[in-house]
């Protein structure tokens, strides 16, 4: 069986065996920008999505769209103020 698939980014049609939202030209684009947010979560851990995206030039609908694709999760942290 094969899917008929769109991809989010350039928004090629194209088919393969699993249901994907992105095809193989632009998988990297979305790996490259997965570790550039993982890497920005772990040295500042409790930032939101435009955080993220006023540090890294990422759209804050791409890094919510990671959250519904399931490879990013929300935390429910608290915040606290830093000492003067």
């Amino acid at each position: 069986m094969l899917y008929t698939n769109v991809c989010k980014h350039c928004h090629k049609v194209f088919r393969s065996k699993i249901s994907t939202l992105c095809c193989k030209e632009c998988r990297s684009l979305d790996d490259d920008q997965l570790d550039d947010i993982v890497q920005y979560l772990r040295r500042y851990p409790n930032s939101n999505a435009l955080q993220i995206s006023e540090e890294l030039g990422i759209h804050p609908f791409e890094i919510i769209k990671f959250m519904e694709e399931g490879w990013l999760e929300k935390s429910h942290g608290t915040f606290s103020k830093l000492p003067d």
